[in-house]
Protein backbone atom coordinates (compact mmCIF):
# COMPACT_ATOMS: atom_id res chain seq x y z
CA UNK A 1 0.00 0.00 0.00
CA UNK A 2 1.34 3.36 -0.68
CA UNK A 3 2.47 6.05 1.96
CA UNK A 4 -0.80 8.05 2.18
CA UNK A 5 1.74 11.02 3.37
CA UNK A 6 3.51 10.82 -0.67
CA UNK A 7 0.29 11.78 -2.21
CA UNK A 8 -0.79 14.97 -0.88
CA UNK A 9 -4.39 16.00 -2.78
CA UNK A 10 -5.55 12.88 -0.28
CA UNK A 11 -4.95 14.27 3.44
CA UNK A 12 -7.66 15.00 5.44
CA UNK A 13 -8.75 19.04 5.36
CA UNK A 14 -7.78 20.53 8.87
CA UNK A 15 -10.98 21.85 10.21
CA UNK A 16 -10.46 25.26 13.21
CA UNK A 17 -12.88 26.03 15.60
CA UNK A 18 -11.90 29.39 17.34
CA UNK A 19 -14.34 30.09 20.58
CA UNK A 20 -15.17 32.96 22.05
CA UNK A 21 -16.84 33.23 25.49
CA UNK A 22 -19.24 36.08 26.00
CA UNK A 23 -19.95 36.89 22.94
CA UNK A 24 -23.43 37.52 22.45
CA UNK A 25 -23.20 39.75 25.71
CA UNK A 26 -20.81 41.89 24.37
CA UNK A 27 -22.67 42.33 21.43
CA UNK A 28 -25.37 43.27 23.11
CA UNK A 29 -23.72 46.05 24.95
CA UNK A 30 -21.30 47.40 22.73
CA UNK A 31 -23.05 51.19 21.65
CA UNK A 32 -25.59 51.34 24.62
CA UNK A 33 -22.74 53.61 26.62
CA UNK A 34 -22.66 55.83 23.82
CA UNK A 35 -26.29 57.00 23.91
CA UNK A 36 -25.73 57.00 28.22
CA UNK A 37 -22.79 59.55 27.40
CA UNK A 38 -24.94 61.51 24.84
CA UNK A 39 -27.92 61.54 27.23
CA UNK A 40 -25.31 63.00 30.10
CA UNK A 41 -23.59 65.87 28.08
CA UNK A 42 -27.08 66.93 27.14
CA UNK A 43 -27.97 66.92 30.85
CA UNK A 44 -24.77 68.70 31.82
CA UNK A 45 -25.00 71.43 29.02
CA UNK A 46 -28.56 72.49 29.82
CA UNK A 47 -27.22 72.38 33.07
CA UNK A 48 -24.81 75.00 32.26
CA UNK A 49 -27.02 77.25 30.09
CA UNK A 50 -29.64 77.22 33.14
CA UNK A 51 -26.92 78.36 35.43
CA UNK A 52 -26.26 81.04 32.78
CA UNK A 53 -29.57 82.30 32.96
CA UNK A 54 -30.05 82.53 36.59
CA UNK A 55 -26.56 84.69 36.78
CA UNK A 56 -27.99 87.00 34.30
CA UNK A 57 -31.24 87.64 35.33
CA UNK A 58 -32.08 90.26 38.42
CA UNK A 59 -32.86 89.18 42.26
CA UNK A 60 -36.46 90.49 40.73
CA UNK A 61 -36.75 88.19 37.80
CA UNK A 62 -35.88 85.02 39.47
CA UNK A 63 -38.60 86.01 42.25
CA UNK A 64 -41.38 86.53 39.68
CA UNK A 65 -40.44 83.22 38.20
CA UNK A 66 -40.11 81.66 41.38
CA UNK A 67 -43.73 83.01 41.86
CA UNK A 68 -44.87 81.87 38.53
CA UNK A 69 -43.74 78.22 39.41
CA UNK A 70 -45.64 78.02 43.00
CA UNK A 71 -49.24 79.63 41.77
CA UNK A 72 -48.78 79.82 38.15
CA UNK A 73 -52.23 80.84 37.27
CA UNK A 74 -52.96 84.05 39.88
CA UNK A 75 -49.61 85.36 39.32
CA UNK A 76 -50.46 85.52 35.73
CA UNK A 77 -53.42 86.93 36.65
CA UNK A 78 -53.20 89.29 39.30
CA UNK A 79 -49.76 90.62 37.63
CA UNK A 80 -47.83 89.18 40.50
CA UNK A 81 -49.29 91.60 43.11
CA UNK A 82 -47.09 89.79 46.08
CA UNK A 83 -43.86 90.08 44.86
CA UNK A 84 -41.63 91.69 47.18
CA UNK A 85 -40.49 94.80 44.15
CA UNK A 86 -41.74 95.61 41.02
CA UNK A 87 -40.53 93.37 38.38
CA UNK A 88 -40.87 95.68 34.86
CA UNK A 89 -39.77 92.63 33.06
CA UNK A 90 -42.82 89.86 34.41
CA UNK A 91 -46.01 89.49 31.99
CA UNK A 92 -48.77 91.54 33.40
CA UNK A 93 -51.94 90.06 33.09
CA UNK A 94 -55.45 91.73 33.07
CA UNK A 95 -58.17 89.64 33.77
CA UNK A 96 -59.03 89.13 37.27
CA UNK A 97 -58.52 86.22 39.57
CA UNK A 98 -60.77 83.42 38.05
CA UNK A 99 -60.37 81.38 41.66
CA UNK A 100 -62.20 84.00 43.14
CA UNK A 101 -65.62 83.71 42.80
CA UNK A 102 -66.93 87.89 43.70
CA UNK A 103 -64.08 89.79 43.54
CA UNK A 104 -63.84 92.84 45.38
CA UNK A 105 -64.41 96.18 43.55
CA UNK A 106 -61.63 98.63 43.36
CA UNK A 107 -63.20 101.83 44.90
CA UNK A 108 -59.98 103.81 43.87
CA UNK A 109 -60.63 102.73 40.44
CA UNK A 110 -61.92 105.92 38.05
CA UNK A 111 -64.30 104.71 35.12
CA UNK A 112 -63.29 106.21 31.40
CA UNK A 113 -65.77 108.48 30.67
CA UNK A 114 -67.16 108.31 27.72
CA UNK A 115 -66.66 111.76 26.45
CA UNK A 116 -62.79 111.60 27.00
CA UNK A 117 -62.50 110.92 23.31
CA UNK A 118 -64.35 114.24 22.18
CA UNK A 119 -62.56 116.39 25.41
CA UNK A 120 -58.73 114.80 23.69
CA UNK A 121 -60.32 115.99 20.40
CA UNK A 122 -61.18 119.38 21.77
CA UNK A 123 -57.80 119.83 23.42
CA UNK A 124 -56.27 119.17 20.21
CA UNK A 125 -58.50 121.69 18.68
CA UNK A 126 -57.37 124.20 20.76
CA UNK A 127 -53.86 123.32 20.82
CA UNK A 128 -54.09 123.90 16.83
CA UNK A 129 -55.62 127.55 17.25
CA UNK A 130 -52.96 128.23 19.80
CA UNK A 131 -50.31 127.90 17.52
CA UNK A 132 -52.68 129.70 14.66
CA UNK A 133 -52.76 132.85 16.84
CA UNK A 134 -49.05 132.37 17.98
CA UNK A 135 -48.07 131.98 14.01
CA UNK A 136 -50.39 135.55 13.45
CA UNK A 137 -49.17 137.38 16.07
CA UNK A 138 -45.57 136.77 14.92
CA UNK A 139 -46.05 137.55 11.57
CA UNK A 140 -47.66 140.99 12.63
CA UNK A 141 -44.85 141.53 14.59
CA UNK A 142 -42.45 140.77 12.04
CA UNK A 143 -44.20 142.22 9.22
CA UNK A 144 -43.17 146.45 8.73
CA UNK A 145 -46.05 146.86 6.63
CA UNK A 146 -48.26 145.30 9.52
CA UNK A 147 -46.48 146.22 12.50
CA UNK A 148 -47.97 149.78 12.04
CA UNK A 149 -51.18 148.64 12.39
CA UNK A 150 -50.91 145.65 15.06
CA UNK A 151 -52.99 148.07 17.66
CA UNK A 152 -56.38 147.80 15.73
CA UNK A 153 -55.81 143.70 15.01
CA UNK A 154 -57.17 141.74 18.15
CA UNK A 155 -56.42 138.01 18.15
CA UNK A 156 -57.94 136.07 21.07
CA UNK A 157 -59.56 132.68 21.78
CA UNK A 158 -62.70 132.39 22.96
CA UNK A 159 -65.21 129.03 22.95
CA UNK A 160 -66.17 129.09 19.26
CA UNK A 161 -62.43 129.41 17.99
CA UNK A 162 -60.04 131.73 17.24
CA UNK A 163 -61.36 134.90 16.65
CA UNK A 164 -59.15 137.82 14.73
CA UNK A 165 -60.67 141.51 14.41
CA UNK A 166 -59.89 144.16 12.69
CA UNK A 167 -61.07 147.46 14.09
CA UNK A 168 -61.43 151.18 12.77
CA UNK A 169 -58.67 153.40 14.31
CA UNK A 170 -60.06 157.65 14.10
CA UNK A 171 -56.99 157.94 12.44
CA UNK A 172 -56.78 155.01 9.97
CA UNK A 173 -60.86 153.71 8.79
CA UNK A 174 -60.56 150.41 7.43
CA UNK A 175 -63.51 152.08 4.92
CA UNK A 176 -64.42 155.53 3.99
CA UNK A 177 -67.56 156.55 5.82
CA UNK A 178 -70.39 155.11 4.28
CA UNK A 179 -68.36 152.95 1.83
CA UNK A 180 -68.25 149.32 1.59
CA UNK A 181 -64.61 149.68 -0.47
CA UNK A 182 -61.71 149.18 1.97
CA UNK A 183 -58.65 151.11 2.35
CA UNK A 184 -55.36 149.80 0.96
CA UNK A 185 -53.97 148.90 4.26
CA UNK A 186 -57.47 146.99 5.16
CA UNK A 187 -56.62 144.89 2.13
CA UNK A 188 -53.16 144.22 2.99
CA UNK A 189 -53.93 143.03 6.41
CA UNK A 190 -56.77 140.89 5.20
CA UNK A 191 -54.70 138.63 2.51
CA UNK A 192 -52.08 138.29 5.00
CA UNK A 193 -54.39 136.70 7.42
CA UNK A 194 -56.13 134.73 4.53
CA UNK A 195 -52.49 133.03 3.74
CA UNK A 196 -51.91 132.18 7.49
CA UNK A 197 -55.52 130.74 7.79
CA UNK A 198 -55.27 128.50 4.42
CA UNK A 199 -52.87 126.28 6.93
CA UNK A 200 -55.82 125.14 9.11
CA UNK A 201 -58.58 123.00 7.97
CA UNK A 202 -60.93 124.50 10.30
CA UNK A 203 -64.12 126.50 8.53
CA UNK A 204 -63.90 130.88 8.64
CA UNK A 205 -67.22 132.87 9.60
CA UNK A 206 -67.08 136.56 8.58
CA UNK A 207 -68.95 139.01 10.19
CA UNK A 208 -69.27 143.16 9.43
CA UNK A 209 -70.13 145.50 12.24
CA UNK A 210 -70.81 149.16 12.20
CA UNK A 211 -71.22 151.89 14.64
CA UNK A 212 -74.52 153.23 15.58
CA UNK A 213 -74.81 155.99 12.84
CA UNK A 214 -77.85 155.94 10.71
CA UNK A 215 -77.02 156.18 7.24
CA UNK A 216 -77.88 158.91 5.75
CA UNK A 217 -80.17 157.65 3.12
CA UNK A 218 -82.76 156.87 5.64
CA UNK A 219 -84.66 154.10 6.84
CA UNK A 220 -86.08 152.81 3.52
CA UNK A 221 -83.18 153.18 1.85
CA UNK A 222 -79.70 151.86 2.21
CA UNK A 223 -78.99 150.93 5.75
CA UNK A 224 -76.55 149.77 8.12
CA UNK A 225 -77.70 146.19 7.79
CA UNK A 226 -76.44 146.58 3.86
CA UNK A 227 -73.05 148.46 4.50
CA UNK A 228 -72.36 145.71 7.45
CA UNK A 229 -72.90 143.20 4.58
CA UNK A 230 -71.12 144.55 1.63
CA UNK A 231 -68.29 145.16 4.35
CA UNK A 232 -68.26 141.49 5.11
CA UNK A 233 -68.22 140.55 1.72
CA UNK A 234 -65.28 143.03 0.81
CA UNK A 235 -63.43 141.33 3.55
CA UNK A 236 -63.97 137.97 2.00
CA UNK A 237 -63.07 138.46 -0.75
CA UNK A 238 -59.73 140.30 0.04
CA UNK A 239 -59.14 137.05 2.16
CA UNK A 240 -59.58 134.60 -0.54
CA UNK A 241 -57.16 137.18 -2.86
CA UNK A 242 -54.35 136.38 -0.10
CA UNK A 243 -54.49 132.26 -0.06
CA UNK A 244 -57.92 131.52 1.91
CA UNK A 245 -60.01 128.69 -0.17
CA UNK A 246 -63.61 129.77 -0.85
CA UNK A 247 -64.48 125.91 0.63
CA UNK A 248 -63.23 127.24 3.95
CA UNK A 249 -66.16 129.88 4.28
CA UNK A 250 -68.91 128.48 6.24
CA UNK A 251 -70.59 132.21 6.80
CA UNK A 252 -70.80 135.90 5.63
CA UNK A 253 -72.83 137.80 7.17
CA UNK A 254 -73.43 141.90 8.76
CA UNK A 255 -74.67 142.53 11.98
CA UNK A 256 -74.98 146.55 11.98
CA UNK A 257 -74.48 147.86 15.59
CA UNK A 258 -76.45 145.32 17.56
CA UNK A 259 -73.32 144.35 19.10
CA UNK A 260 -70.86 147.07 19.71
CA UNK A 261 -67.36 146.79 21.46
CA UNK A 262 -68.52 149.99 23.24
CA UNK A 263 -72.07 150.18 24.39
CA UNK A 264 -71.83 154.10 25.94
CA UNK A 265 -69.96 155.67 22.75
CA UNK A 266 -72.54 154.95 19.74
CA UNK A 267 -69.80 156.28 17.15
CA UNK A 268 -66.54 154.50 19.07
CA UNK A 269 -64.45 153.72 16.30
CA UNK A 270 -63.95 150.42 17.48
CA UNK A 271 -67.49 149.65 16.68
CA UNK A 272 -66.74 149.47 13.03
CA UNK A 273 -64.84 146.51 12.80
CA UNK A 274 -64.33 143.22 10.85
CA UNK A 275 -64.34 139.90 12.60
CA UNK A 276 -63.17 136.49 11.75
CA UNK A 277 -64.15 133.48 13.61
CA UNK A 278 -61.83 130.53 12.85
CA UNK A 279 -64.21 127.74 13.81
CA UNK A 280 -63.37 125.09 16.35
CA UNK A 281 -64.52 121.38 15.56
CA UNK A 282 -67.72 122.22 18.65
CA UNK A 283 -68.93 125.65 17.03
CA UNK A 284 -68.83 123.72 13.62
CA UNK A 285 -70.56 120.93 14.57
CA UNK A 286 -73.34 123.11 16.63
CA UNK A 287 -73.90 125.39 13.25
CA UNK A 288 -74.71 122.54 10.87
CA UNK A 289 -76.89 120.94 13.79
CA UNK A 290 -78.94 124.26 14.53
CA UNK A 291 -79.37 125.04 10.89
CA UNK A 292 -77.15 127.64 10.28
CA UNK A 293 -78.98 129.19 13.71
CA UNK A 294 -75.80 129.34 15.99
CA UNK A 295 -74.70 132.39 18.50
CA UNK A 296 -71.55 133.53 17.83
CA UNK A 297 -69.42 135.28 20.31
CA UNK A 298 -68.98 138.51 18.97
CA UNK A 299 -68.18 140.79 22.21
CA UNK A 300 -65.69 138.74 22.75
CA UNK A 301 -63.26 141.34 21.86
CA UNK A 302 -64.57 143.81 24.17
CA UNK A 303 -63.82 141.71 27.46
CA UNK A 304 -60.68 141.77 29.58
CA UNK A 305 -60.06 138.17 29.02
CA UNK A 306 -59.17 138.31 25.83
CA UNK A 307 -55.81 138.75 25.04
CA UNK A 308 -55.35 141.28 21.96
CA UNK A 309 -52.34 141.30 19.39
CA UNK A 310 -50.89 145.11 21.39
CA UNK A 311 -52.52 146.45 24.11
CA UNK A 312 -52.46 149.94 22.52
CA UNK A 313 -56.02 151.43 21.48
CA UNK A 314 -56.17 154.45 19.98
CA UNK A 315 -59.90 156.27 20.21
Amino acid sequence: MADSRSNPSKQAPLVVVRRRNGEDHDAHHGGAWKIAYADFVTAMMAFFLLMWLLGSVSKYDKQGIEDYFNTPLSTLLSGGKDAQAPRPSVVQGGGRDLSDPAPAIDSKAQPVPASAPAALAAIVDTQKLERLKAKLTAAIAQSPSLRAYQDQIRIAITHEGLRIEIVDSLKRPMFASGSAQPESYATAILAQIGTALDDVENRVSIAGHTDSTPYPDGPTGYSNWELSSDRANAARRALVAGGLREDKLLQVRGLADVLPLDKNVADEPTNRRISILVMNNAAEQAFFRDGGRTTMDETAGARAAVLPAAVTRQH
